[in-house]
């Protein structure tokens, strides 16, 4: 194929056909919907998105899935099918009603009325005192919604610190299973209210009355949308629409800064096509990995909240590399564009100083990249982090930055365009000098022993898609299967055997990065002995808790989610 032969500064330009008012107006429209994982709501939304695609002339197909409550996406058990109706609570001269805010019922609750005492739960003893009570708990919800339908609690009230006047969004996730032992309602409340209950329980006691209208079915459409420019391979950009009203920067942002990435690489293909994928967060992923052809997506560009605000949400622009077993030219073309894109004002000597707050970080779990990366399609995260509106009733559009959308929005289009167009001897010098700066920095911080051979074999797998030469194929072979392929759940392994799950369970909630190292180690397991493994792991992120690690592994192993070869 003959490539058009573009500047970096050509694809700077073109890329300023991003508008990022066009992306405020679909989270506008998105913001509308309360799209709950099960519910209608979530099809409806994507519906929304498929008429857009519609009106751009962009074709697409729906590669759909179900939530049945029992089925699997892949590792994940589907959560039921879930309406809500109504809710109320109330105490004194005060009412809460879903008129104020759909999250007061909490995601997947069943249905139920109670009238009775609130009893904060600050302890573990504090559970004694449930049976008959509402009780009000501030963390661990799950778990903690399990134990108030042991303890004999009449309903159940979640909040969550640092939300003051808003809602949180907290999620059961329940399954037909659970509906065995799920049945007091679950409510929401903001801090601000939660505070009020507690200081009214210290002085003598509060009732309060809620009422959940709920309705659980026996299915309902887990949407998949998908769409396609040009021919494989593909650089495939994702977003989740899934989370509840309004949801305007997770993700509705996400969700509708693809459409308009779909608007402006139509027709610019090259080496590379583009495809675009709208699921529900990681059910959605799992239930597509299935479908299509692997071996056609080159890489992958999650946009999971790309609207955030460094002046009212606090935000940083963070990009979140691909892990080092997966590693490719893309996160160094990408934090390259984000740079320049970022670029204003002067420093003292006249050089660019950046817009607003941007870092690059080592892979991380949280969204869904890791479904691809796990199936050895390097992906990468552009994310707004953090954001003080997050899962909460307050995460509203007029909270967004037009900047920040501009930014990661012309930083993703620029790094599509060089990917497909730019002369194959400028994508061997980024690709290069990505490597080089990547290594650079992890010896700075440490001996590295393992790390190059797997950039090297990266930029090989880069090559082969993009006709490039660089890099070169890794001479050893990896020690693990990964059988069960998908993020490790514990609430699927807890239905297999409650044991381990509970073992695996105390390791990874010890530290979110055990999580994290343990499924980049079984990544880079699969490429490499079980010592290089380890030293590689230790080079990506230098201290780990390599006996908390093992101990994982060999739970996995005896879960039979992996196997030595």
């Amino acid at each position: 194929m003959l490539l058009e032969v573009l500047t970096m500064k050509e694809f700077l330009k073109a890329a300023d056909k991003f508008n990022p008012e066009n992306v405020f107006r679909d989270v506008v429209e998105i913001s509308k919907f309360h799209r709950i994982q099960g519910s209608r709501d979530i099809v409806k939304a994507t519906e929304y998105v498929a008429s857009r695609l519609e009106e751009l002339g962009i074709d697409y197909k729906f590669l759909n899935d179900i939530y049945d409550g029992k089925s699997y996406h892949l590792t994940l058990p589907s959560p039921i099918g879930w309406e809500i109706v109504e809710g109320s609570l109330k105490f004194k001269e005060k009412e809460l009603t879903t008129s104020n805010s759909p999250l007061l019922v909490m995601a997947h609750s069943p249905s139920g009325e109670a009238k009775g005492e609130v009893i904060p739960i600050f302890r573990e003893e504090d559970w004694e005192k449930a049976d008959g009570k509402i009780v009000l708990v501030g963390e661990d919800w799950r778990e903690a919604y399990r134990k108030a339908n042991e303890h004999g609690a009449k309903a159940f009230i979640a909040y969550r610190k640092g939300t003051g006047d808003a809602f949180p969004y907290i999620g059961l996730f329940l399954t037909k299973k659970d509906l065995e032992w799920a049945k007091i309602p679950a409510l929401t409340v903001p801090e601000s209210v939660a505070n009020e209950l507690i200081e009214k329980s210290k002085k003598g006691g509060v009732e309060v009355e809620v009422s959940v209208k709920t309705e659980i079915k026996d299915r309902e459409t887990l949407p998949l949308l998908y769409a396609k420019i040009g021919e494989p391979p593909y650089l495939l950009f994702s977003a989740h629409i899934c989370h509840p009203k309004p949801g305007a920067n997770d993700n509705a942002s996400g969700s509708a800064m693809l459409i308009e990435l779909a608007r402006i690489l139509k027709g610019n293909e090259g080496r590379i096509g583009f495809a675009f994928l709208w699921i529900p967060e990681y059910h959605g992923t799992q239930a597509f990995i299935p479908k299509v052809n692997l071996n056609e997506i080159y890489a992958n560009i999650n946009l999971d909240m790309v609207g955030g605000s460094e002046d009212r949400s606090n935000s940083t622009i963070m990009l979140v590399r691909t892990p080092l077993s997966r590693f490719s030219l893309v996160p160094g073309v990408l934090e390259l564009f984000l740079k320049e894109v970022n670029a204003e004002g002067k420093s003292f000597s006249g050089s660019p100083l950046p817009s607003v707050k941007f870092k690059e970080y080592p892979y991380e779990m949280g969204s869904d990249h890791d479904i691809f990366n796990f199936y050895s399609i390097p992906g990468v995260m552009p994310i707004t982090w953090p954001d003080r509106y997050y899962h909460t009733s307050a995460d509203t559009p007029e909270k967004l930055s037009l900047r920040t959308l501009s930014i990661i929005g012309r930083a993703v289009v620029a790094t599509g365009l060089f990917i497909a167009k730019a002369e194959k001897e400028e994508v061997e010098r980024v690709a290069r000098g990505f490597a080089m700066k990547y290594l650079g920095e992890l010896s700075m911080q440490r001996k590295i022993e393992v790390a190059e051979s797997l950039v090297m074999n990266g930029l090989s797998r880069d090559s082969g898609f993009l006709g490039l030469n660089v890099g070169h194929e890794l001479e050893s072979n990896g020690w693990v299967k990964w059988k069960e392929k998908g993020i490790i759940s514990i609430k699927g392994l807890e239905y297999k055997n409650e044991s381990i799950a509970r073992r695996l369970k105390e390791i990874v909630e010890e530290d979110r990065m055990i999580n994290v190292h343990l499924h980049e180690y079984l990544m880079l397991s699969e490429l490499l002995d079980n010592e290089k493994a380890m030293k590689a792991l230790k080079d990506e992120y230098g201290e780990v808790k390599e006996e908390k690690i093992m101990r994982g592994v060999e739970l996995l192993e005896e879960a039979k989610i992996i196997e030595p070869m």
